[in-house]
């Protein structure tokens, strides 16, 4: 039985000044939030060398853009003391912004709180803005400063990184997802990184190890530092974890700023166009004398894309690991494209291990992104050796073979000079499914180098002769001659012409925009096997 009393009363509409009170606490309150926990905190975090998270996140998105999430929250936890501290934001900021005026989704690790350490409400806000990333279709940036799961919350804190692997995974191929490494990162957490597009490290602040120096010792006596172990130069020159390594976080963040504006917003559309200056009919006459004809002499094949590319300017993708091969984004007549490319200068450009991984991961993320790919060609074949064939280069050398395979977007090779065996198959020729592929009048495409096949072919003939040098000189003039001359590929069709150098950059531009309304369908499968 309801009584008068018991009724609901209509509140009564609150007088004006207490309206303005309330408004006065809120910006109060967010004035505490966006100080931080403390100004000690915050001397110990710039004593590092580091910026706080809100600089960081002022250094990457357009200023005053960005629209925080979730700014008000607190955990929930108890014992070991942490129900009587319960900071806002709980140790990472979350929300989005824009980078040169389109939508990015970012979170960041506050260190000053909790040693940006994962609980469960921290991992919650981060779930809530992956989602909203993969929702709305836009890039998704993680500025990373943290110091694993948080203890004190047990097996919580665990299970909300399998909620981030979880979604790193949903996004893969949907979003480009980039981890910007501006701290520690290590165990379990490290691997959220490895889910993503891209990763982005600063020299002597940021580590990434799945089990640190203190641990190494204890189990194999081995002594090193945390840099030593998982510093920026070690996983972009070494593991090949890092796609790049700065000095400084204000060079870093504005090379995510860059990478971003080579890149979609999704897998639904293309990468942004701009207008270019550098004329597309700009002829390239210093390829002419660039390329040595002789193919045992080196060269520097950046100076290659330098003067195909827009502006001479590109993004080149792990830089200093794998460095017989480049992967590059860059513009042809303002639209992006991944260059692929051998690099002569190192190990004559051939394809090993390292190389065949690097090359298949980029050519995968290009095709996700409707990024057209143009493939440079001037390989010798696979690096034989033992330690190749027992560390499984058929299976990583199937990776690079797979992903060209697999791609839909338009691909473009040329043939600039060497071109030969199972690496020549490989490096998108027209046999495995390249829309357009042109050679210089330099290419040499065969099985193997000219001396390698005489000496197969012509083996009795040479052993026989009176001069056997003489008659394998002969031999190998006779062969090249036969099937290695310049035009041989494109008389069968293998090459669809033969061009001029410097004519490439015109070409390329050319052809692209013939393949820019290409569709091409895959079988209807649940998702491919690819070789691990």
């Amino acid at each position: 039985m309801t009584t008068l009393d018991d009724a609901p009363v209509e509140a009564e509409t609150p007088p004006a000044n207490e309206a303005r009170g309330r408004a006065a606490e809120l910006h109060r309150i967010r004035e505490q939030v966006a100080a931080g926990p403390s100004e000690r905190a915050t001397e110990a975090q710039k004593a590092k060398g580091k910026l706080t998270a809100r600089e960081r996140i002022d250094l990457l998105l357009d200023e005053g853009s960005f629209r925080e999430v979730e700014p008000l929250r607190r955990h929930r936890a108890t014992g070991f003391g942490l129900e009587n501290k319960k900071p806002y934001t709980d140790g990472v900021i979350t929300g989005w912004g824009t980078v040169h005026g389109r939508t990015v989704f970012v979170y960041a690790h506050d260190f000053r709180i909790f040693g940006g350490a994962l609980g469960e409400a921290h991992a919650t806000k981060i779930h809530k803005i992956m989602d909203m990333a993969i929702s709305a279709g836009a890039p998704l940036v993680s500025l990373n400063d943290g110091a694993g799961a948080r203890i004190q919350e047990g097996v919580s804190a665990l299970a909300g990184y399998g909620g981030i692997f979880q979604r790193n995974t949903r996004a893969s191929g949907v979003i480009p997802q980039i981890s910007v490494m501006l701290g520690p990162c290590a165990g379990g957490a490290a691997y959220s990184p490895a889910l993503t597009d891209f990763v982005f490290m600063v020299r002597e602040t940021s580590q990434m190890f799945i089990t640190g120096p203190d641990v190494v010792r204890a189990v194999t006596g081995e002594e090193i530092t945390q840099n030593g172990l998982g510093g920026a130069d070690v996983h972009a020159e070494t593991s090949g974890v890092a796609h790049f390594a700065y000095d400084d976080e204000v060079t870093c963040l504005e090379e995510v700023r860059y990478l971003l504006s080579l890149l979609p917003q999704n897998n639904r559309e293309n990468p942004p166009a701009v207008e270019s200056e550098d004329p597309a009919d700009r002829r390239g006459d210093v390829l002419l004398d660039l390329v040595p004809a002789d193919g045992n002499r080196p060269y520097d094949m950046h100076k290659v894309i330098e003067e195909i590319v827009d502006d001479g300017e590109y993004l080149e993708i792990h830089e200093r690991w794998a460095r017989n091969i480049i992967c590059a984004l860059a513009r042809l007549d303002g639209q992006v494209v991944g260059i692929v490319a051998n690099q002569p200068q190192s190990l004559a450009g051939v394809l090993d291990i390292e190389a065949s991984e690097k090359a298949a991961r980029f050519v995968q993320m290009c095709d996700a992104f409707n990024i057209p790919i143009v493939t440079l060609l001037d390989v010798p074949g696979f690096l034989p050796g033992v330690s190749q064939e027992h560390g499984g280069i058929i299976r990583h050398g199937a990776k690079l073979l797979y992903a060209y395979c697999n791609a839909t977007v338009p691909r473009i090779s040329i043939v600039l000079r060497k071109a030969y065996g199972g690496a020549y198959i490989v490096m998108d020729s027209q046999s495995i499914g390249a829309d357009l592929t042109y050679a210089w009048p330099t290419n040499e495409i065969a099985v193997m180098g000219a001396e390698g096949a005489a000496n197969v072919i012509f083996r009795r003939q040479i052993a026989e002769a009176e001069d056997p040098d003489a008659k394998r000189a002969e031999m190998v003039k006779q062969y090249k001659a036969e099937l290695m001359h310049p035009y041989y590929a494109a008389e069968r069709g293998l090459v669809d012409d033969v061009i001029d150098p410097s004519e490439t950059r015109e070409v390329l531009i050319r052809s692209l925009a013939m393949l820019r309304t290409k569709h091409a369908d895959l079988p209807s499968r649940k998702h491919g096997n690819p070789p691990q």
